[in-house]
């Protein structure tokens, strides 16, 4: 899902409306937000086959695949009790690349000599989830543990177009891995919004060490946010989002390592109740 675009249908159906700035409280009972996700992945792999340990590969230095891009993301926040907020969000990116590869890399069972050239592709999905008891809800802040899960899922493709000899393969030997990353973080929220303003600030982090399904993951996740609601209503935000997993699977469809960050900024469009 591109960015490009993302906002014209949200913003056709404002641009009309006169501003009306209201007093912002914390926290809202509902949330939809849709925007644009500034995003850099950076990605260390290591696919182990079943009689060889792989080589560790870093996408973008070894197999060229662009580390940066802009997507799109939605989200959505539920408050169905005072103290007691669920969030959900969804984003996608996906890259491919061909390129010389300057030394011998081996990828699950099979090693690609250095001066080949091979493709790469790569598909990431991120599921997001948060629980959040909001122990201290104050009039203009609130303050609580948070319990969240960001669910990666990275399918990765290396495949041999001409080997070192010139000998032209077209992609029919290749390699595949599918890897799944459930990514738990414990940690706490903080909401504040000035009184008699129209903005409100926002700060999520947490951090989980682990071992989840034949995952042996630690995770650090953080976000710092600004929002601005011209109107009663709807409004927009901006926040930096960093999440960092380092892993080691030993599961059916992947075995080995993965060191993951996945960083950036967020633009979007905010309606709310």
């Amino acid at each position: 899902m591109k960015a490009t675009g993302l906002f014209a249908l949200a913003l056709a159906g404002i641009a009309a409306v006169p501003l009306q700035a209201l007093a912002v409280e914390p926290l809202d009972t509902f949330s939809a937000r849709i925007g644009g996700y500034v995003s850099s992945f950076e990605t260390d792999v290591r696919a182990n086959g079943v009689n060889n340990q792989g080589t560790e590969v870093d996408l973008n230095r070894d197999l060229g695949l662009d580390d940066s891009a802009t997507i799109g993301y939605v989200a959505f926040t539920w408050r169905p009790w005072e103290h007691h907020e669920f969030g959900l969000a969804y984003y996608q990116d996906d890259a491919d690349a061909t390129r010389t590869i300057s030394r011998d890399i081996t990828f699950q069972d099979t090693t690609f000599r250095a001066n080949s050239i091979v493709s790469a592709d790569v598909g990431i999905d991120a599921y997001e989830a948060y629980y959040t008891w909001w122990a201290a809800s104050h009039e203009n802040w609130a303050l609580g543990p948070r319990v969240g899960l960001i669910w990666y899922r990275l399918d990765m493709q290396v495949a041999l177009q001409v080997d070192v000899d010139g000998t032209v393969f077209g992609g029919a030997r290749r390699e595949e891995a599918s890897v799944d990353l459930p990514a738990l973080t414990l940690g706490g929220s903080w909401r504040w919004a000035p009184q008699q303003s129209d903005w409100r600030l926002s700060a999520d982090a947490g951090y989980f060490k682990a071992n989840i399904d034949n995952i042996d993951a630690d995770v650090t996740y953080g976000r710092f946010g600004v929002e601005w609601f011209p109107w009663e209503r709807s409004g927009f935000s901006l926040d930096y989002t960093i999440s960092r997993v380092t892993a080691n699977a030993d599961r059916t469809n992947f075995r080995g390592d993965v060191h993951f960050i996945d960083s950036g900024l967020r633009l979007g469009y905010v309606y709310r109740w």
